[in-house]
């Protein structure tokens, strides 16, 4: 009897999405934002994200054994509620909501969850919904998928779930055993998410940002120390600062901010515009250097000595793909192998909620070797887009496509990239990316300027053959999903200056040839012609979109950007003027 598990997300706040799992195996996944085209798709329902999972795997809303949820009701004889009340005392209203009607957000969120059932077809009468904790969810999605067998640590550190915001536990035998759970306001995704706004870029997108900045500024400059503390086994975030709800909060313009007026007072005025200047640059750093701190800390002190034990670790959570504070566990002698979740952030609950629930009727899942889970298209569904968009493309079916691909590259030219199944999480990993040849100097500032219209200062990562990693990259460790940074050998700096960061490091995704075969051949024609098997890779898409999804959607960003190249399948799509390079191979 096949077991059907779809998993929802999303229904309350930001990034929906829906995963499906048969038999163990995740048969599709994708984020609601890609198909709505708004980014982080807030206040929306999944429906777009389901109705894909659905039609991907060919079945019915009756074939369904039960939806999974990443939000439970918490009981009021835990600690969560009431801690959450004391830390709150500020807010008064907050505090007794969080006691009296502790569950409200979770029946808002049932209710909304069987609200879209119904829009699919699922009959709410039969269909049986199974809700996960929020923290659990997340950490199913990195221990179930990551595929150790041996006892596991198991870290989440995001904003917020139910009320918890940080998990510590551990995997064995294919059971999740909780240690420890911190609870809102003492979140350090929270404070690292008041210092984004701070620094004047948006929670849930800029913290990446705040990451890249973070390189350029000296960390000793200035000490972040009174925002947080981690004593005696328990993390304090300071709510006079940063985190801080109700009448605490900075208002400018009508918004309200994670952060206080005394904020202001200590650090002198919110960031503005797009300059990565003078003291806001050290102030990322030292907020970085803050996280990476405490976050090592609370992992040794809960952690350690299972780390010790086996060296496995399990990281999910939107703070998992803080890919410096990912360097720095892989780098210690204890750890032999840390898996992150590749859809670290809410997204990927669909995932660990419908894992979780597999193993709970004990059908484990698979290790998650890739993230080509969206939709896909041929190239005849490629070409009647191209046939109904009002641009009126001019296009050609190429027979050579990798040859001709990487020539365009050599010449100078970045290239929209449009491949197989679109990936899922926050990652462009070679379906749905810009490319471009990194030995090429300017091609990242060509991207930037003309195409992605961001910060000057945000770092370009390379896609590397799985021959290449070993060479380019000073360590050996698994990077299949761009979760972790390494330093770049000396040679390799100058040979592929595009994609290595100001201080030395690249964000690599190392590829094998099975999970991206097009991909793969493009970039090892590249190497026969420059003689590196490496790619820049960006995601297909403009500042403040979301990832590209179906073929008119490409087009639409093509013509509304300088891109002279578009690639999908085999159709090459080119502006006026340009050469089809047609004498390549």
């Amino acid at each position: 009897m096949a077991l059907t598990i779809l998993g929802l997300s999303g229904a309350l706040s930001h990034d929906p999405s829906a995963a499906l799992y048969i038999d163990g195996k995740l048969v599709a996944a994708a984020e609601e934002e890609r198909f709505v085209r708004d980014k982080h798709a807030k206040n929306r329902m999944p429906y777009e994200s389901a109705k894909f999972c659905l039609e991907q795997a060919g079945i019915k809303p009756s074939d369904v054994d039960v939806v999974a949820i990443p939000f439970a009701p918490i009981s009021l004889f835990g600690e969560a509620r009431w801690k959450y009340a004391k830390r709150y005392w500020y807010a008064p209203d907050r505090a007794l909501d969080a006691i009296l009607m502790g569950n409200r957000r979770y029946k808002r969120y049932r209710n909304k969850i069987v609200w879209c059932l119904e829009q699919l077809g699922f009959d709410p009468k039969k269909i049986k919904i199974e809700p996960v904790e929020h923290h659990l969810a997340h950490a199913s999605s990195a221990y179930h998928c990551s595929g150790f067998q041996e006892k596991t640590a198991i870290l989440g550190i995001d904003g917020k779930g139910e009320y918890a915001t940080t998990f510590f536990g551990y995997g064995e035998n294919g059971k999740i055993h909780k240690i420890k759970e911190f609870y809102d306001p003492d979140s350090l995704g929270g404070l690292y998410g008041a210092i984004t706004e701070f620094l004047g870029f948006e929670m849930l997108d800029g913290e990446f940002k705040v990451m890249g900045m973070a390189p350029y500024g000296d960390a000793s400059k200035y000490d972040f120390s009174r925002l947080a503390t981690f004593e005696n086994g328990e993390l304090v975030i300071n709510t006079e600062y940063a985190n801080v709800i109700g009448l605490r909060r900075y208002k400018e313009k009508g918004k309200g901010y994670y952060f206080s007026p005394k904020l202001i007072e200590w650090l002198g005025p919110k960031r503005e515009g797009d300059i990565a200047d003078d003291p806001y640059i050290h102030y990322a750093a030292s907020m970085q250097a803050l996280f990476e701190k405490l976050a090592l800390q609370m992992m040794d002190h809960y952690l350690g000595d299972i780390i010790k034990e086996t060296g496995k670790i399990a990281f999910a959570g939107g703070c998992a793909l803080n890919v410096k504070l990912n360097q720095k566990i892989i780098a210690r002698d204890e750890v032999k192998e840390l898996f992150v979740q590749p859809a670290s952030g809410d997204a990927g609950t669909a995932v660990g909620a419908a894992a979780y629930v597999s193993h709970a009727r004990g059908v484990p899942v698979e290790k998650m070797e890739h993230v080509y889970l969206g939709p896909s298209y041929s190239n005849e569904d490629v070409i009647a887009a191209c046939a109904r968009h009002p641009s009126k493309p001019v296009f050609k079916q190429i027979d050579n496509m990798p040859q001709r691909i990487a020539q365009i590259m050599v010449d100078g030219n970045p290239v929209a990239w449009f491949q197989g199944r679109m990936e899922f999480g926050p990652r462009a990993l070679g379906g749905r990316s810009i490319i471009g040849c990194p030995s090429i100097p300017g091609v990242a500032n060509r991207i930037n300027e003309q195409i992605k219209f961001r910060e000057r200062w945000r770092p370009f990562c390379p896609s590397m053959l799985d021959t290449v990693g070993s060479q380019m990259l000073k360590v050996d460790h698994p990077s299949p999903f761009m979760t972790f940074t390494f330093e770049v050998n000396e040679e390799w700096k100058d040979r592929v200056g595009e994609v290595v960061h100001e201080d030395g490091t690249s964000r690599a995704q190392v590829l094998k040839r099975e999970y991206n075969p097009r991909y793969y051949d493009m970039m090892l024609e590249l190497e026969k012609l420059t003689g590196n098997g490496v790619s820049l890779n960006t995601s297909l898409n403009r500042r403040g979109e979301p990832m590209i999804c179906s073929p008119t959607h490409a087009l639409n960003m093509f013509y509304g950007s300088d891109l002279q190249f578009l690639i999908m399948e085999d159709i090459l799509v080119v502006k006026d003027g340009m050469d089809w390079h047609e004498n390549v191979g």
